[in-house]
Parts: C-alpha cells; sequence; structure tokens
C-alpha cells in the first residue's frame, strides 16, 4: 500500500470517526483499514488517533496531520486530472483564509453565498482572529492583512488603502462634548488598544503634511487587546477610538458611534492580500484569491467615491 492510499484511509477514518464506516466506504476490510492507520504512525512517529470500543477521535497531532492531509489530497487530485478537466471544470477540496472580524462580518461573509453557489464542491474555512496567525505553519491558503506586512517570504497582493476613522458614541459626546482640534484632546480618553496587555498604546495618531504617522499621549482608563472589546468600549462610552472604516462603517451608518476630527485622520492603512510562495497554486486557491480581492477592491474604491467631494 503506497503512502496516499494510508494517507486517503486516514482522512476518511477521521472524518468518519470509524474505521468499519471507512472501509465500507473505501471498499476495503477493516483490517487493511486499521493496518493502514497503524503503518502511518509509525512511519510519521506519532499516534494519530485514539481508539475506543465505541468511537475513534484524532489526537492532537492527528488533528494537525489530518489538515494537511486534506489539503494535499484535494492537491492531489487535482493533479490527476490537471490536462483531462476542461476549462471551467467544477472546483472542488478546501480553501483555508483569515482576516479582520470587520472584514469577514461586512464585506465577506455577505457575499460568500454567491462564490458557493457558484462552485457547489468547494469548501472554505473563514478565521477571523486579532492575532497574526503564521500562515505556513497554520495551513492557510491566503489571509487580507489590514496594516502594514512585516512577515517575510510571503507573496504580498496590494488590495488598496483603508481611511482610519476617530469615532466616540453619541452618550460620550453628549456628556464630554465634541473634540474640534488636537487641543481639545486634552479633555478626552483614549480607549488603548495593545497587541498585549501590559503593553503601552502610541497613544493618539495624526499624520504630518507628508503623510507621517504622529503620535500624541492621551489619557485612557480602559486598554483593551480585541477589536470587539475596542469597538464596544467606544459604544459604552468610554472614549475615542481610531479604527480602519471598514470595521466601523456599519455602526456609524446606524448611528451608533459617530466620526470626529475628520481633518486630523491618521494615516491610510494598506490592504494586502498575502499567500505563500507556490509555483503552482491549486485552481481552487486562485479562484477564490481573486474572488476576495474583488469583493475588497469593490469596497474600497466605493468608500473613496462616497469620501470624494462632490
Amino acid at each position: 500500500m503506497n503512502p496516499l492510499d494510508r494517507m486517503q484511509i486516514f482522512a476518511r477514518v477521521a472524518e468518519l470517526a470509524s474505521f468499519t464506516q471507512a472501509a465500507q466506504v473505501l471498499g476495503i476490510p477493516k483490517a487493511n483499514a486499521s493496518l493502514a492507520v497503524q503503518q502511518l504512525e509509525a512511519q510519521l512517529g506519532t499516534r494519530l488517533l485514539h481508539r475506543t470500543t465505541r468511537r475513534v477521535q484524532l489526537t492532537q497531532d492527528g488533528q494537525v496531520y489530518y489538515e494537511r492531509c486534506k489539503d494535499l489530497l484535494d492537491d492531489v487530485e487535482e493533479l490527476q486530472t490537471l490536462f483531462a478537466q476542461p476549462e471551467g471544470a467544477a472546483l472542488r477540496g478546501r480553501v483555508r483564509i483569515d482576516m479582520s472580524t470587520g472584514i469577514a462580518r461586512q464585506l465577506v461573509l455577505p457575499r460568500l453565498p454567491e462564490l458557493l453557489q457558484r462552485h457547489a464542491l468547494l469548501e472554505v474555512e473563514l478565521s477571523s482572529t486579532d492575532r497574526r496567525v503564521d500562515l505556513v505553519r497554520e495551513g492557510f491558503d491566503c489571509v487580507i492583512r489590514v496594516g502594514p506586512v512585516a512577515e517575510p517570504g510571503l507573496v504580498a497582493r496590494p488590495l488598496g488603502w483603508v481611511r482610519v476613522a476617530t469615532c466616540a458614541s453619541p452618550g460620550y459626546l453628549a456628556r464630554m462634548g465634541t473634540p474640534r482640534s488636537l487641543d481639545d484632546l486634552a479633555q478626552h480618553a483614549l480607549v488603548h488598544y495593545v497587541s498585549t496587555l501590559g503593553t503601552r498604546s502610541a497613544g493618539f495618531e495624526t499624520q504630518d503634511g507628508s503623510g507621517n504617522a504622529c503620535f500624541h499621549a492621551m489619557a485612557g482608563r480602559v486598554t483593551v487587546n480585541s477589536a470587539e472589546a475596542y469597538l464596544g468600549a467606544c459604544a459604552a462610552g468610554l472614549g475615542l477610538i481610531q479604527a480602519p472604516l471598514l470595521g466601523v462603517r456599519e455602526l456609524i451608518d446606524r448611528g451608533l458611534l459617530v466620526e470626529v476630527l475628520p481633518d486630523h485622520p491618521a494615516p491610510p492603512m494598506p490592504v494586502t492580500l498575502l499567500y505563500a510562495h507556490r509555483r503552482h497554486l491549486p485552481q481552487r486557491v486562485r479562484v477564490v484569491m481573486d474572488w476576495l480581492a474583488g469583493v475588497v477592491q469593490e469596497h474600497l474604491r466605493s468608500e473613496a467615491a462616497v469620501a470624494e467631494p462632490p
């Protein structure tokens, strides 16, 4: 039995959580399925499955191996039919992507049904987290970054720029007044955002005449380390925040937040699609990346048009 056959058997056992059912689906004896997984575990030097009389469950190493194994099997299947598939043939397999919560909720998820309707065999795993995932080690096909890109060795596809808005809640402004100039910041509070609690935020950000970032120290009694908490703190009237417009546009339109100090903006933030360098990207990944780029760029163009004076 070759390694790919063992991987295919393991993947089906993991999906069905049963050696018996996997063997029936694959049309092989149950003993062969069990032997294939045992050989795979011996080859890898780790246990992939917890086996009991009632169920089969992935170990932690098994979960990691299954995720990479599934992608590899999808790539092999696509490679085997590379020259036999007619143009426009159905895409199949999984694409794993990561992006901010704001982009996911406001841009991508509302449009995702149309992509899945066009490609009925395509599977999408969408991660939204405040931390910067390791694209290669965690098995992501691509990620959308808002802000500077620091990861070396990745292919960066620029999608555009997003404006940063300074916001406060209506209740906060009614209580503290609306700031009209940078001098007014001395009477206001800033909700501080940091990636790691215990560190200090840079303060309130503006830009000079050359577009370079400038920071102004501001008081603030609340520090958070997640985007959802950042927006929630602002909506609760705890202070000003500065966030990419695509993350707060919905709240502004609903009247839950109000943009202030539009004449003193922070520098715009780049939006970038990142992926690992692979000479031949699977077709499903290329299609999803092009779709993502189109969705984000369409939104950024519409925001820029709205911002232009009549």
